[in-house]
């Protein structure tokens, strides 16, 4: 390699790690967020790299090239989002540090396409998994096979149900320590993005769950020993976030018919969208699900209005009414039409004779 592209390897690298720095200390960013965004710069030096140039001084070319080269092998839509977001905030940095003058980001619009709305399972779709699991917890099977099968079975419908009834995200559950449980009062406080603290409520199969893992789940995994996370492996150790997401997977199923698996987010997703569908606004969802901007949480009243165009076509008197009942509807106008013919020939044979 020569010199002079090794001097902007080295340079490009040095520019990521200082950036890093300053997510994880000013920012207060979690370690897993800041290798994510670590990774897409990168992937866009590598990019401004085969044209010899530096991160301080790529343009917009080179971000349109590099967003080209992501669709171009089938990165999806919302990973292709996350890293110009990524590009985005990484140039402000830059900008405000005072190390570049221009922003190559500041003239490329995400297109309207890349919009996903979140995916989220129908309620019966939880209700069925979350009944699965605790009859499950509770079955006397569970119990035979020892105090840890039991104990796992406990802390699985407990994490499910948890996931489920707060909106967390799974560096959430996998942060949360016992002190952090006020089932007393039906709450958790829970530490998000940025280290930054909400106080989460909680429903009573939530609390019911947790109450049974904790007291008789936790002791056993614990083995005596003093742990401060509150979801503890077979070993006593604090679960991980992909273990977590595994274990999701593992308990949906094929819960949708569809052959698609559960996730944590989806969990995540779906109490938001039930909220909203059941009337709640979104001050309230933004505060639960931890969100900095009202503006990330209004992607929900998408999914509110779907469930309201679904509502209105089913019950509003001049909606669009249901296939049998256009049908039946349509037989009835062709049987008039055919009456209405026989009685105007009736009518001219009278007038002929």
């Amino acid at each position: 390699m020569p010199g002079k592209q090794r001097a902007e390897v080295a340079g490009n690298a040095r520019l990521v790690h200082e950036y890093m720095d300053y997510l994880r200390v000013e920012k207060g960013m979690r370690p897993a967020t800041c290798e994510a965004y670590a990774r897409d710069l990168e992937q866009f030096a590598e990019q401004v790299e085969r044209r010899d140039a530096l991160l301080l001084t790529a343009i917009e070319t080179d971000v349109k090239d590099f967003i080209a080269r992501l669709r171009g092998n089938h990165v999806d839509a919302r990973s292709v989002a996350r890293k110009l977001s990524c590009l985005r905030g990484f140039y402000r940095w830059l900008l405000l540090d005072k190390r570049t003058q221009a922003d190559p980001t500041v003239n490329i619009e995400m297109p309207s396409s890349w919009k996903v709305l979140p995916k989220s399972l129908a309620e019966s779709e939880v209700s069925q998994m979350l009944d699965r699991l605790g009859a499950a917890a509770r079955s006397p099977m569970t119990e035979d096979g020892g105090r840890d099968v039991a104990a796992l079975a406990l802390r699985d419908h407990a994490i499910l149900e948890l996931l489920y009834a707060g909106g967390l995200r799974v560096g959430e559950i996998v942060a949360l320590g016992e002190e952090d449980l006020h089932l007393d009062m039906a709450r958790a406080q829970v530490r998000g993005k940025g280290d930054k603290e909400r106080i989460v409520p909680l429903g009573r199969r939530a609390v019911e769950a947790l109450d049974e893992y904790i007291r008789r789940g936790r002791p056993s995994l614990a083995h005596g020993r003093m742990q401060r996370a509150l979801f503890l492996s077979i070993r006593g150790r604090a679960l991980t976030r992909q273990w977590v997401w595994e274990m999701v997977r593992a308990a949906s199923g094929n819960v949708d018919g569809s052959g698609h698996k559960a996730s944590p987010h989806m969990l995540r997703h779906s109490c938001a969208t039930h909220m909203v569908e059941h009337g709640a606004d979104l001050r309230s969802v933004q505060r639960l699900l931890g969100h900095a901007d009202i503006a990330t949480t209004q992607v929900y009243t998408h999914v509110a209005m779907e469930h309201l165009k679904r509502e209105h076509r089913e019950h509003h008197p001049r909606g669009k009414r249901r296939q049998g009942e256009e049908n039946r509807e349509q037989g009835k106008e062709i049987k008039n039409l055919g009456t209405a013919n026989t009685v105007a020939v009736e009518a001219k044979l009278v007038v002929r004779e």
